[in-house]
């Protein structure tokens, strides 16, 4: 037995080799699962050949969007990796943005908004996250960094339009004071 593995006798079969490439990558690339954290994905491709053995792993960072409605600031985040920061009109004290961990859970291109006070046609880029509480552009006012708004989370448009298309439907959203 010992001068037959010395030999390479082991190696001689193509499929002996391969399950034992297979069962070594297995067990050398499992990572725990990235529970609870949203829009992440994990992709691991293999590739085995007879002399060779090649492991690719891709782990997108989750993106999340927090609100810092004492700076009137929104940043989005990959990770820990800031990739968007913009001034903001939250909620006025008499109307405030609520404060809590949230998803997004619709998203409409254009959306008219309709409350106590005001009927808005047309809102660009709108992102409920709460009960009728969304990010959106606003294109009426140019107040950004200060609160003004009923409760929502005020963007000028182009910049509503870039999150809108960075974020997706389930993306947390984190709100403070």
């Amino acid at each position: 037995m010992q001068s037959w593995i010395r030999s390479g006798g082991i190696c001689s079969s193509g499929t002996f080799c391969t399950g034992v490439a297979l069962m070594v990558v297995t067990l050398f690339s499992w990572s725990s699962p990235l529970t609870g954290i949203p829009n992440s994905t994990t992709a691991t491709a293999t590739s085995v050949d007879e002399n060779s053995i090649t492991v690719f792993n891709n782990i997108s960072q989750p993106r999340w969007i927090e609100i810092d409605l004492s700076e009137q600031r929104l940043r989005a985040w990959e990770g820990n990796k800031l990739v968007h920061s913009y001034r903001i009109s939250g909620g006025k004290r008499a109307t405030p943005t609520p404060i809590g961990r949230f998803r997004i859970n619709s998203k409409y291109r254009i959306n008219r908004m309709r409350g106590r006070g005001y009927d808005i046609p047309d809102v660009p880029y709108t992102m409920y996250f709460y009960r009728g509480y969304a990010i959106h552009g606003a294109y009426w006012h140019n107040r950004f960094g200060t609160p003004v708004s009923h409760g929502c989370v005020n963007l000028p448009v182009k910049q509503a339009r870039n999150l809108y298309n960075w974020a997706s439907t389930g993306t947390l959203v984190v709100v403070r004071k």
